[in-house]
This record gives structure tokens, sequence and C-alpha cells, in this order.
């Protein structure tokens, strides 16, 4: 794959990359993300378009958990559970700009402090996102601290499609993941603690596939999600050391996006919730506009004992990165 430099914006609003600009294989830079022209559109449009996740990424069910033997109750958000936490998730609050740092490799350093309670959730938590761009990577790295025990699964969600926005669909990107196993849900989207193989299953990646090839085939957990809105566990790696995550190419112009990440999976969503209710950038934004790749933890951990925990104990750092490179492609 042929490297190349790209240009990233960020707003406060919610931490949310609101444009990345990557050539194709012709030189010429084109936009990659669905998004909006003013952080009025993304406040009206609701959602997580481009947004930080958290105090916990993707769900939980009846938005409440136990921690030490204290139950909390979080306000509930997506049919009767807690998505992205809550309605006042970081995606809607204003980070402050803790630094702005041009030159060869330009860094933005957000920080948010989440209050006590905020959103139902105990005890402060203090929060930074460091932005930085090296040529042909966006890196993002996610770091959180607490005085005393509380939860804390972190991600991003920007919306991609390698085509432009213009276009409309992404079930033509070619995508590679290198998950063995994937979490089955129930009929609201919660994990049922099953770890499932993707062999033999519409979710197997490991090797490179459109994704609209099987997004239509008669499956139950397609059902539920209506198209892939998943977590694929990652292979295991040396504990801080991004690795591999996945591979989105678009075949027409060349241009091909990997995911690194330290997180243990990703959520692959397929922007099944788009709805043509809302349009950004002279579009109209329906399902499958888009495709997201969210490194996280495991989600509605609180309640699976065979999950990795997203307890943050203060005596810890919570700190993940994503990677997000672009380059060009003659084929995957």
């Amino acid at each position: 794959m042929a490297t190349t430099k790209l240009q990233a914006q960020i707003t406060d609003y919610g931490g949310r990359v609101v444009s990345i600009r990557a050539p194709d294989r012709r030189g010429n830079a084109g936009e990659v993300l669905l998004g909006f022209d003013s952080v009025n559109g993304y406040v009206s449009a609701g959602g997580a378009f481009g947004a930080l996740l958290g105090r916990t990424a993707n769900r939980i069910a009846g938005g409440v958990f136990v921690l030490d033997g204290v139950t909390f109750q979080l306000p509930k958000n997506d049919r009767g559970s807690t998505l992205h936490g809550g309605p006042g998730g970081f995606d809607n609050v204003y980070w402050q700009v803790a630094a702005a740092l041009p030159g060869p490799v330009p860094t933005l350093v957000l920080a948010y402090s989440s209050p006590y309670g905020d959103q139902g959730f105990p005890l402060t938590l203090a929060v930074q996102a460091t932005y930085r761009v090296e040529e042909c990577w966006l890196w993002l790295t996610l770091e959180a601290r607490t005085s005393r025990p509380t939860l804390v699964s972190l991600s991003a969600h920007p919306y991609f499609n390698l085509a432009g926005p213009d276009s409309g669909c992404v079930l033509d990107h070619v995508v590679t993941l290198p998950a063995e196993n994937f979490l089955p849900t129930d009929a609201r989207q919660i994990p049922t603690g099953e770890i499932r193989p993707v062999a033999e299953t519409p979710f197997d990646f490991r090797t490179p596939t459109p994704l609209g090839v099987r997004i239509r085939q008669a499956d139950e957990q397609l059902l539920y999600g209506k198209g892939y809105d998943h977590y694929f566990v990652l292979p295991a790696s040396t504990v801080g050391t991004p690795r591999f995550a996945a591979r989105a190419f678009e075949r027409t112009n060349g241009r091909v996006l990997e995911i690194h990440t330290t997180q243990p999976g990703l959520q692959l969503y397929t922007g099944n919730q788009l709805d043509g209710s809302i349009a950004g950038r002279g579009r109209i934004y329906r399902q499958s506009a888009a495709v997201a790749f969210e490194p996280q933890g495991f989600p509605d951990a609180p309640h699976h004992a065979g999950f990795p925990s997203s307890v943050l104990r203060p005596d810890e750092t919570y700190r993940h990165c994503i990677g997000y490179r672009f380059g060009v492609a003659a084929e995957i």
C-alpha cells in the first residue's frame, strides 16, 4: 500500500473529527467522512458523527451496573439500555483545548472533567484525548484517571466513506478484519455472553470481502443489527502496542484505510440507523452511507464475568490508542 499525506479537522464539540481529506490513487484529495458544515448541524442531527464516546462506549444493559457492591442507575437512551455513556455522553459536551501544537507533527490535546454523578456514573473522571497527524496517520490517544473506582471504556465514531459522502453507499468497500470471534447479541443488541467463532458465518472478514456480499443474508444477528453492528474480538497482542485491527479498500479510487489499536476489539457498524431523515454536505444520509470502525473495550462488560473488566481504579491509568492510516492501492 502506497502512503500519502492527509488533512484532518477536529472540533471541541464532542471532540469530533469533522473532516479527513485523503488523496486517491491519482493524487486527488477528497473528503472521506460523513458530517456537517457547522456545530449546529451536529447538534440537530444527533448521533455520534465523528465523536468521542464515553464514559462507556456501546451498550450497558438496562442502564444499570453493580460496582464493589453498590448499584448505579444510568439514564437510558437505547431501547431500555444506556448507549455511548447516555444522552449527555462525551459526544454532547464541549471539551477544553489543552494544547494546539503546529509543526511537522500537528497535535491537538482536548481535556474534559466528567463530574461526580455525570450520567449516573460514580466519581469524577479526568479524560484527555490527543490527536496527532503524522504523514498518512491520524493517531488518537485516549487517557483517563479517577480518584475512586468507576467504569470507563472510550472510543471514537468517525463515519467513513472512502468513495466520498456523495457516493451514498459503502457496501462495495472491501473489508478485512483479523478477528476469529465476535459477540452475538439479543434483539436489543446486548451481548449474550457467548464469544462465537466467525467461521462459516456472515461475520468472517478474515479474507478481504465486500461489506455488501453477505449483509442481506437471513441471519438472526444481521436481523437484530439491521446489518453489521457487532463487536469483533481481536487477536491478543503485546500490552500497549497497537496492532492491525481492520482494513477498508475502495476499488474505484484506490483509497485504503487501516485501523490499528491497543483495544481488545472493535465494533463494526454499517450505518444501519441512518434513515434518510438528515442530510449533510449536500447528501441525504441513508442506511449503509458509511461504515464505522470503533475500537473499544467489550460492550456490557459489567454484566459478563467472562469479558475483560471496564473498571478503572485510582492506581491505574486508562490509556488506549487508535491509529487511522490512509493510503492507496491497485488491489487488496
